[in-house]
């Protein structure tokens, strides 16, 4: 598989790297994984496209999040209802596009915390890093609003 396929699309598949979602998870305990199939989901409980995690209610879960990048801007906004209406803990791994309106909008002032990560990631079914930077953004009452660079690799 090539970087023009991956970031095509043609699919919108990819699975988050093993490596970082059990750091992640150590951390947060997830209960859901919003946006998974049956090859690819994270937590026994998941929602797929046929299911459509962005109709369901995320209350009181802990959420994991890695949304197809074509429609983040859905995702992201669906997190932030949720944690802000449903109190669930929400955490996104998404592309750090900091240009974009969705995160001068929704992620600069209401993420708990962003996380920046250094070097770029290899997403599971690919031996290429993807060809642009990634965060995990937080959203979580308990957390104090912070920025910080974090090297899961």
């Amino acid at each position: 598989m090539n970087n023009e396929l991956m970031f095509s699309s043609e699919t919108q598949t990819w699975s988050t790297p093993h490596e970082l979602f059990s750091k992640l998870n150590d951390e947060f305990h997830f209960t859901l994984d919003a946006c998974a199939d049956s090859s690819n989901h994270k937590c026994k409980k998941y929602y797929n496209e046929a299911e459509d995690g962005l109709s369901k209610s995320w209350e009181n879960e802990v959420v994991f999040v890695n949304p197809p990048y074509k429609y983040a801007k859905d995702w992201i906004i669906k997190g932030w209802q949720e944690y802000i209406t449903n109190n669930a803990v929400v955490v996104m791994l998404l592309p750090a596009r900091v240009c974009t309106r969705v995160w001068f909008d929704v992620i600069a002032p209401y993420a708990s915390e962003i996380r920046f990560i250094k070097g770029r990631l290899k997403f599971s079914g690919n031996k290429n890093s993807a060809p642009f930077p990634s965060a995990i953004v937080v959203f979580d009452k308990c957390v104090k609003q912070q920025v910080k660079w974090v090297d899961y690799r």
